[in-house]
């Protein structure tokens, strides 16, 4: 499978789906990254809202 990198977006999630085998980038035009708290004040209070596990 050829894999369409989005030399924009690194990501190292080797689990996602959009995630290139080859590089560390993914493979969408564009994510959206959300948050699962309230008030968010540390970058793990920040989640990839485009996430699909492989």
């Amino acid at each position: 499978m050829s894999c369409n990198a989005n030399k924009c977006i690194e990501c190292t999630v080797q689990q996602c789906e959009h995630h290139c085998d080859t590089e560390n980038y993914c493979s969408l035009d564009r994510i959206l990254v959300g948050t699962h708290e309230l008030n968010p004040t540390v970058d793990q209070c920040t989640d990839c809202k485009s996430f699909h596990r492989k």
